[in-house]
């Protein structure tokens, strides 16, 4: 098949389910996220909430957390990393045993079925304790097989042009936003805890059968088919004009009976060497993961705890984080993402892009330096919350754009054959970033 004879990804079909495939690999977690709330509310034993109303006659007065509420989110954070990093690890190297099919279809089957188990547990009373060991259990299932579906994904859209990865970074961008959106929708309905948690995982459950009907719809379009069955030789670039397979055919189609055409050679489908695949891709491979190092370290674990100093009594202290932090990140963030479809600059091959990815270090001081509170050795120098909102806007879309750009050059930087491992191999380096940038947010709060 010559290029001028390509088959095109009609009304782009290809391009939207694997968007919606990349909503439905986050969007589940987001919403696990924003019902934290609801979590911890969970974790209230029976007699502290009687002591509560024996001694104020309600349940608004603010009581010291037990065990449990306190170390909920650092309980959360170790039990979504950890597995999150073995699982990409575990994916990237040893994903040609299992089949691609086996490992999409039954990481979205696992996490419906543990979001329907999350949503039913809303309406069931349970103890504090029980209830939480579920609670982490499924966290470590969700990110276990969740970083399958991502790393397979990545791997899947490797066989594809380079701007099919950007669909799917776009998706898990969407999915924040959406997610930041339900939480301000919940604060402005003053709606229940339990009942808006119960919202939140009814609607994963239902992006998640989206995604999987669209991952069902995958194999009937031509335009994906050309390029899953495209010979894998190494020599065989994604823009060459024809394929090593036509020649092969055309060779033993002369003065041969076509069924030599079925006996291809050995070479066709040689041994995928992951050290080889990491000296071409290193450069990227470290830059997306530190700029999510920088991303996880700093948000949300500083910018969370800014205060407005603009908002006074008026109701937008209470709507300052969830807009400003939670909506503006994810919006600029998918901004970003999305830009890569249409703007792919810096090249693949230039130094700038790593320099770029090292440049937003500076965030980390700005945001610092910003009303940070409760704050213990550094001044304020940046109290206006225009300060802030201005260093969000350019955080967030520069992380979106420019680890969209790492992941959209990985795989076309390898052999054709190789690039199903490399979009798995950056999916690892990508969570190892989320894991580092959660480790050093600890020392990141610390040192404000």
């Amino acid at each position: 098949m010559t290029a001028t004879n390509l088959p095109q990804d009609k009304y782009k079909a290809v391009w939207l389910i694997f968007f919606i495939l990349g909503l439905g690999t986050l969007l589940p977690w987001n919403f696990f996220m924003t019902a934290t709330m609801y979590f911890t509310s969970r974790l209230v034993t029976a007699e502290e909430r009687m002591l509560q109303v024996n001694n104020t006659g309600n349940l608004t007065v603010v009581m010291p957390k037990n065990y449990l509420e306190s170390k909920f989110n650092n309980f959360m954070t170790l039990c979504a990393m950890v597995p999150l990093l073995i699982f990409s690890c575990l994916n990237s190297v040893l994903h040609q045993r299992v089949p691609q099919k086996v490992r999409i279809m039954g990481s979205l089957a696992i996490i419906l079925l543990l979001f329907l188990v999350t949503a039913v547990l809303v309406k069931i009373s349970i103890l504090p304790l029980s209830f939480f060991v579920l609670t982490m259990i499924t966290i470590v299932c969700i990110n276990s097989f969740g970083a399958i579906l991502q790393g397979s994904l990545f791997g899947l859209a490797g066989l594809l042009p380079a701007s099919y990865t950007t669909p799917i970074m776009s998706g898990q961008g969407l999915a924040g936003t959406f997610a930041a959106f339900a939480m301000i929708c919940a604060i402005a309905s003053g709606s229940a805890l339990q009942d808006s948690a119960f919202g939140y995982f009814i609607t994963a459950c239902a992006v998640i059968l989206i995604a999987i009907g669209s991952y069902i719809a995958l194999p009937k379009m031509e335009f994906f088919l050309f390029y899953l069955n495209k010979d894998s030789s190494p020599s065989t670039s994604s823009n060459d004009g024809e394929t090593k397979l036509d020649l092969l055919k055309k060779e033993h189609t002369n003065g041969a009976d076509n069924k030599a055409v079925i006996s291809l050679p050995d070479d066709l489908h040689p041994q995928v060497s992951v050290v080889a695949i990491l000296k071409k891709i290193w450069v990227l491979a470290f830059s997306v993961c530190f700029a999510f190092t920088v991303t996880i370290g700093t948000f949300p674990a500083v910018t969370a705890d800014v205060k407005s100093t603009a908002a006074g009594d008026s109701a937008w202290r209470n709507y300052f984080i969830p807009v400003s932090c939670f909506l503006l990140f994810n919006l600029c963030d998918w901004a970003g993402r999305s830009l890569t479809a249409i703007c792919l600059w810096p090249g693949s091959d230039s130094f700038l892009l790593p320099i770029m990815v090292v440049a937003r270090v500076v965030f980390v001081p700005l945001f610092m330096l910003c009303n940070v509170q409760p704050r213990e050795n550094l001044p304020v120098l940046f109290g206006h919350d225009a300060w802030y909102i201005v260093f969000m806007i350019l955080f967030a879309f520069s992380n979106g754009y420019l680890a969209s750009l790492c992941m959209c050059f990985g795989p076309k930087k390898v052999a054709p054959h190789e690039a199903e491992t490399t979009g798995a191999i950056m999916a690892f380096f990508l969570s190892l970033g989320l894991a580092l940038g959660a480790t050093v947010s600890f020392l990141f709060r610390a040192l404000v």
